[in-house]
């Protein structure tokens, strides 16, 4: 089986010329917070399966709805016609998302949330009055922010390492600071966010004709390291979004569903966005979905009379699909059933604790995240400005592995997104695991 993974499978984010020199974990099942591979060695899941499990795996009650749905029907278009789930679910997610979030667009992928969202922007004001907004072509973002791999999740992205290579395929975007709670010229949080606020107004002063939305990743930038922005920050960029005419798009794919301590990161800051990007624990983790939502002004702009005109010509063979729609449907009513939220609160302020207890090492920098999302940055001993190597942040993932943690790094941060229902013993199991492993492979390096 490991021969055949090299031989046949392509990994993603993965040099397979460096994959190929070891032998890989292989995942065989699960059972609550563990997963276990072929030979039946346990782990932890710290990064819940990246960052989409909620309830746990191999959960009885996801399954049987999923097999209760397989014994009606497993699929037919919603082009045209419609199915149960999908508007079952629809109303469910209108009802949790914020008031001004009205409609539901389904897709199966959180790149593809984000595609959409930029789609519907660009045409939502050519609709409106394509002589009068023609100018409007760009999208304002954050510095660092990560969107997806589709074209155009990509050209409002802002990480180098990932799409640099394709800067000739994506289209332009501007692009401000982010004000990250991890490093600061400024003194204070308020004088942060005054400057990047004074950046965003002077840009929508100049250019706001230009710009169909603004995209952001609502308190935390995910791929980039797990930069954490002041709740007030959000607010500030709804506020401007309004004054100046500019669509606010929130892509809570990862900050949605209780991972940041809340429903969706939104909440915090009690903002209103025009659109909302949706996917990782919409399902529990357990199938691919995706869903855009929309204000009624939004979608009040692609209605007529005539099938060709301001239609939204997009879709996907698998959109809203019974199987999956019924997995989130279930997914929703467990969330209610085991007050998620309230433990999510228990845990999250454990694993903080357990976090900044680290803070003394001098080979730890930042400590940030909200809720179930925080990350550790790994420094050089006594030069707080160098990113520990890349070799040594590996050596302690795979120490971690080896003792029965599975846990993800994103170049010199160790993340740890784990399972949302994980128990509080499991979440300090998972922090205890760490804790040996960077003091072991640390010792081992210093000395």
């Amino acid at each position: 089986m490991i021969q055949d993974d090299h031989d046949y499978v392509w990994h993603p984010f993965t040099q397979m010329g460096v994959y190929s020199e070891t032998d890989p974990i292989i995942i065989e099942r699960g059972e609550g917070s563990y997963l276990y591979d072929v030979n039946g060695k346990a782990y932890l899941d710290g990064y819940a399966s990246l960052w989409v499990n909620v309830h746990g795996h191999n959960n009885a009650r996801l399954n049987n709805a999923i097999n209760e749905q397989l014994g009606k029907i497993a699929h037919s278009t919603l082009l045209g016609s419609s199915n149960v789930p999908s508007i079952e679910l629809a109303k469910r997610l209108v009802e949790i998302t914020p008031g001004n979030l009205r409609k539901v667009f389904y897709s199966d992928t959180g790149s593809a949330s984000v595609e959409i969202a930029i789609k519907m922007a660009y045409q939502y004001w050519k609709n409106k009055n394509p002589e009068k907004y023609a100018a409007k072509k760009k999208f304002l973002t954050l510095k660092n922010g990560y969107h997806g791999d589709t074209i155009g999740a990509v050209s409002v992205g802002g990480i180098d390492a990932f799409h640099a290579i394709f800067k000739d395929l994506i289209f332009e975007n501007i692009q401000v600071g982010c004000p990250s709670l991890f490093k600061s010229d400024y003194e204070t949080e308020a004088e942060l966010i005054e400057s990047i606020t004074a950046e965003i107004r002077e840009i929508l002063e100049k250019q706001s004709e230009e710009i169909c939305g603004f995209v952001i990743e609502p308190l935390i930038q995910g791929a980039t390291g797990l930069y954490a922005q002041p709740v007030r920050f959000l607010k500030e960029v709804e506020k401007l979004c309004r004054e100046f005419g500019v669509l606010l798009i929130v892509d809570e794919v990862a900050t949605g569903f209780g991972r940041t301590g809340t429903m969706f990161a939104c909440e915090r800051a009690d903002v209103n966005p025009d659109i909302m990007c949706l996917a990782k624990g919409i399902t529990g983790g357990y199938l691919p979905l995706a869903a855009t939502l929309t204000s009624q002004e939004v979608y009040d702009a692609f209605l007529s009379g005539s099938h060709a005109e301001k239609t939204f010509f997009h879709g996907h063979t698998y959109t809203g699909n019974q199987v999956t729609c019924s997995a989130a449907i279930e997914n929703l009513n467990l969330f209610e059933e085991t007050n998620l939220i309230a433990h999510i609160e228990k845990t999250s302020a454990l694993l903080k604790s357990e976090l900044e207890a680290l803070n003394n090492l001098d080979y730890v920098g930042n400590i940030r995240g909200y809720g179930l999302m925080y990350g550790v940055e790994l420094v050089e001993p006594k030069e707080t400005e160098s990113p520990l190597s890349i070799a040594t942040v590996e050596k302690i993932i795979q120490t971690c592995k080896e003792n029965g943690l599975m846990i993800r790094n994103l170049e010199n941060v160790i993340t740890f997104v784990p399972v949302l229902n994980m128990s509080e013993s499991e979440i300090k199991k998972m922090t205890d695991i760490f804790k040996n492993a960077l003091n072991h492979v640390m010792h081992e390096t210093i000395a």
